[in-house]
């Protein structure tokens, strides 16, 4: 079973961000395949890393929805969908990236999402890590790994209104029914000393903060430029702090 390491937080906090300069930490490590699941239905996981997306699940959802028998003669409906999941997926040397896509739509959808469910789980099996940038009701979670997750980070910009969105996620998490093995705040462009409101609100939720990830002014750059965050250099703020996050709570 792979380790998983997730990610939640409001829109615009950066959580995408960091879930790719996570990604581009395991890959330099070489221990074992790594699966990015970009869940998020805002998917843009995908353009962090420089990677075009062409197929999501919820395309193979959408379309095997619209004609169900629409299915290649000699073929069942579990194996042609697990055979559209596979072609879904982007492949690179050092990770695979699977993207959710789009919510579900109008009718009943609960036959094909229990057999992509299903194989999505399989398919996780096989790597390592397997990393997945959430939205923030985290129902993909819930749903695509068992409910067990090693590392949860909890994101936020350096505002109260982000650290908000932390307290409601973190309390929705006993009705998700996940199994969270370590849990913690992530806080993006924060300042080195962080203010005595934003460290009360921290103390109401009663959760670690694993570490700031400073401004920096590279990941705009790169943004500017369309280059993958997996680039960036060795000596990126924004690597060095997720390095020493990631070295801390999840050292491989």
């Amino acid at each position: 079973m792979s380790k998983v390491i997730a990610f939640a937080g409001k829109g615009g906090v950066g959580k995408t961000t960091v879930a790719a300069l996570v990604l581009r930490h395991l890959t330099g490590k070489k221990n074992g395949p790594i699966l990015a699941v970009d869940a998020d239905p805002n998917s843009n996981l995908g353009e962090t890393l420089g990677l075009e997306v062409t197929s999501t699940i919820g395309d193979i959802r959408e379309t095997y929805m619209k004609d169900p028998q629409g299915i290649p003669s000699g073929m069942d409906k579990v194996n042609y969908l697990e055979l559209l999941v596979e072609q879904a997926l982007i492949e690179k040397p050092a990770f695979d990236l699977l993207v959710m896509g789009r919510q579900e739509g109008q009718g009943c959808y609960c036959m094909v999402n229990n057999i992509l469910n299903n194989f999505t789980e399989k398919l996780s099996a096989h790597y390592a890590y397997m990393v997945v940038d959430n939205e923030a009701g985290m129902e993909h979670l819930s749903r695509r790994t068992s409910g067990k997750v090693d590392m949860l980070f909890l994101v936020t910009d350096y505002s109260l209104r982000g650290l908000r969105a932390v307290r409601r996620i973190n309390s929705m998490l006993e009705s998700l029914k996940l199994d969270v093995k370590n849990l913690a705040i992530l806080v993006t462009r924060g300042p080195e000393d962080l203010s005595e409101p934003f460290l009360k609100e921290v103390a109401e939720i009663n959760l670690p903060i694993a570490g700031v990830i400073p401004n920096d002014p590279e990941l705009l750059d790169f943004d500017m430029e369309k280059k993958s965050l997996l680039e960036l250099p060795d000596n990126s703020l924004s690597v060095q702090a997720v390095a020493k996050i990631m070295n801390e709570y999840l050292p491989t």
